[in-house]
């Protein structure tokens, strides 16, 4: 068995996670989220099965680099990161219904991924053939699927207070009263983008570190270094208005969609739209 095609099987299962979820935000039943969570694991543990695998076909074919160097093996770290951050939010809230916000940005990518993508298997060009690879990519997409999920908790935050905005602040039945209070969404949100803008920082140092190695230079102003460094900013807002200023609740679950779409302008925007060193990880 190919890695694309447990690649592939992971996408629909992921898929069914997310209905399931939805499902259980729906309705209510206990059964329903317990079969979500199942379900997720079960494709996260597959999806780790292909990873692992497509890194073993890399070294058969003489390569030997971890599957992080182009578009299609960075879609599917970072579908495996979202779930990753997912599951251990889950499993410290016991919030299930957060699921049906956040499985769904996994499935999304793995499915341009596995459909939009070449998923060829090819050797590294000069540039990438660093150890620093590695670690730029992991830590920048472990930041990016934590946005991801403080994305979720956002729109899920801005639900939830116009419902409460609109039917009075005692909102008993409906989807909205499923949700989770406001004040433990706006504590989620804060605390998920302070892991991700970690790791974001420490991507960009090493980043820094491994553009000196390879064009002779700490930063070069390329246009995906500066959409990586607007995005810190607005992380960095985010986290010293919550600190100094006091934002919170709706101000914080703005920021953090606002966030991650400019994670995902400097992730597709910068590759599609604008030429620079970094073009190689568009295909």
């Amino acid at each position: 068995m190919s890695s694309s095609l447990l690649l592939s099987i992971a996408t629909f299962i992921y898929l069914a996670a997310a209905v399931l979820y939805l499902m259980h935000w729906i309705f209510r039943w206990e059964k329903l989220g317990y079969a979500a969570t199942a379900v997720c694991i079960s494709g996260f543990t597959i999806h780790s099965l292909g990873f692992v695998l497509r890194w073993w076909e890399s070294h058969k074919l003489g390569y030997g680099h971890i599957p992080l160097s182009n578009l299609y093996e960075s879609l599917i770290f970072f579908g495996w990161a979202t779930i990753l951050v997912y599951l251990f939010l889950e499993f410290k809230t016991k919030k299930r219904i957060i699921g049906a916000f956040a499985t769904p940005f996994a499935f999304l990518a793995m499915a341009y991924a596995s459909f939009a993508t070449d998923s060829d298997i090819e050797p590294l060009i000069p540039a990438l053939q660093s150890n620093w690879l590695t670690v730029h990519v992991i830590t920048c997409f472990l930041g990016y699927a934590a946005f991801a999920v403080a994305c979720g908790l956002g729109i899920m935050y801005l639900f939830r207070h116009h419902a409460e905005k609109t039917r009075g602040h005692q909102i008993k039945e409906g989807l909205w009263a499923h949700l989770p209070e406001l004040h433990t969404l706006d504590d989620l949100i804060y605390k998920t983008i302070l892991f991700g803008f970690f790791w974001l920082t420490v991507g960009i140092i090493t980043g820094s570190v491994w553009a000196e190695q390879a064009w002779g230079s700490y930063w070069s102003w390329d246009p995906k270094e500066t959409w990586s460094l607007i995005t810190w900013f607005v992380y960095a807002t985010a986290i010293h208005a919550r600190l100094v200023r006091g934002w919170a609740g709706r101000r914080i679950a703005i920021l953090s969609i606002l966030g991650f779409l400019s994670v995902i302008f400097t992730y597709f925007g910068v590759n599609f739209l604008l030429a620079g060193l970094h073009s190689y990880a568009s295909g």
